[in-house]
């Protein structure tokens, strides 16, 4: 199930075996922590939301329907990006990987679910 193959983590998390591709949803890297710490595989910063979207949204959970429609509207506009992060999702494990504290109402779940519905 490709479910299984798309995980999401806190970037501060520490990075294990089982995570496959890390992959930084975030258009910033996180503060604090080095490029060595995070082990990032894959940073697609045109897969993430703009800075207007992501302004606009501030995690008001109110506004995660309409954050999602914006989202996946951009994201249509960078399918080479998307195509790219599929076909890792398609040779194994990838963990799409966050730093905001918004644990569930965040870009890497509108991510996972967008990348789900076009396997």
């Amino acid at each position: 199930m490709v479910d299984m193959r798309v995980h999401i983590k806190r970037v501060y998390e520490s990075p294990s075996r089982v995570d496959g591709h890390r992959v930084l949803v975030d258009r910033l890297w996180p503060r604090g922590l080095s490029k060595s710490d995070a082990r990032i595989d894959l940073w697609p910063k045109s897969m993430t939301p703009s800075t207007e979207l992501r302004k606009w949204y501030g995690h008001d959970p109110a506004k995660w329907t309409e954050f999602k429609r914006r989202y996946f509207a951009e994201l249509e506009g960078h399918q080479e990006a998307v195509e790219e992060l599929l076909e890792y999702v398609r040779k194994g494990q990838v963990t799409l990987v966050y730093g905001s504290r918004e644990q569930r109402l965040n870009n890497a779940y509108a991510l996972r679910e967008y990348l789900q519905a076009r396997l």
